[in-house]
């Protein structure tokens, strides 16, 4: 078996300026990136994640340890420019890497993109997302409805960058004819129920670009709250004289996405590191979700009480003063 097609659109969505998603789309690699971090910082991440598996995807490491060694590579790349580039500082990204090798297709994965199997009119969400509403949810802290909306969905607890090295997630999984894998970023679940995505691959399983240009679409129609992208490939038969098909779609925005776009995002992605996820369980609501990926807590409590000191201070000057011209 083989990539016999593969399809690739990406969109910066409704709210934001930029497109800090990047991906890699040259089989038999496919990868999708989605880049956080002040400024630019996320799309030189993502950028860096990307072109990380480009220039490395001809090496002997075969399987598991191939996926991981790339994505290990990546992660020694993007921390070195984070830490060597004040611009860049807490930069990092997410990212999704599916490696095709006849039968098997190896899936390596840090964050909350998500690689998803489409067989037989079902499917299934390989990736376990890297997020603290994921841990709140198997802890049973929250309903799958409460994490819908949760105030901190852009949480997550492991990033390709943040860190010297990170805990990759890979495995395999035994390809069959006419199988459909998506490795998507957050800006399309976010938006999309699992049921819609299934039924836009599914009924245009035979034409790649109309599926991930019609997931793009969803999203868009959602809300389009973040970057979006979508990269999907199909399984066939041995094709040695044939190149894989492949529809590459940038996707630009139209014009009523570009009136909706905002100065700033509202909320962007942020790392909790592992030894906090148990306080952020117990106290799920106690912090602000910020647009950088800093590490500091908010400590809303004393810029409230320096507020209040700041207007005493203030009426006081004024009663003074008041007082004095009346003498």
């Amino acid at each position: 078996m083989s990539v016999d097609a593969f399809a690739v659109a990406s969109d910066t969505g409704r709210k934001r300026r930029r497109n800090e998603d990047n991906y890699v789309a040259e089989p038999p690699l496919f990868a999708v990136a989605d880049g956080m971090g002040g400024a630019q910082a996320g799309e030189v991440a993502s950028k860096l994640a990307a072109s990380t598996l480009e220039n490395g995807r001809d090496g002997p490491l075969r399987g598991l340890e191939r996926v991981a060694a790339l994505i290990q590579e990546a992660n020694r790349r993007v921390y070195e420019r984070a830490t060597s580039d004040p611009a860049a500082s807490g930069m990092g990204t997410t990212m999704t890497v599916a490696l095709v090798e006849g039968h098997t297709v190896t899936i390596g994965h840090v964050g909350d993109s998500r690689a998803y199997l489409v067989r037989d009119g079902r499917m299934e969400q390989l990736t376990d997302d890297h997020s603290l509403v994921n841990e709140l949810l198997k802890s049973g802290k929250l309903s799958p409805e409460e994490a819908e909306a949760h105030p901190q969905r852009s949480v997550i607890t492991r990033a390709v960058g943040t860190d010297p090295d990170v805990d990759v997630d890979a495995f395999t999984i035994e390809a069959h004819d006419g199988d459909v894998f998506l490795l998507c970023s957050d800006g399309l679940t976010d938006m999309v129920e699992d049921v819609d995505i299934l039924e836009l691959v599914d009924k245009n399983r035979d034409d790649l670009d109309r599926a991930v240009k019609s997931l793009v679409a969803a999203a868009n129609r959602g809300g389009g709250e973040d970057n979006i992208t979508a990269v999907a490939f199909r399984i066939g038969p041995d094709r040695a004289d044939t190149e894989a098909t492949a529809r590459m779609a940038a996707v630009e925005p139209d014009e009523r996405t570009r009136e909706a776009i905002e100065p700033e995002p509202p909320v962007d992605t942020m790392v909790i590191p592992p030894e906090r996820i148990e306080q952020e369980l117990l106290e799920p609501g106690s912090r602000e979700a910020r647009a950088a990926a800093r590490r500091e807590p908010v400590d809303t409590t004393s810029r409230v009480r320096l507020a209040l000191t700041m207007l005493v201070l203030l009426a006081i000057a004024v009663v003074l003063l008041v007082w004095g011209l009346v003498r």
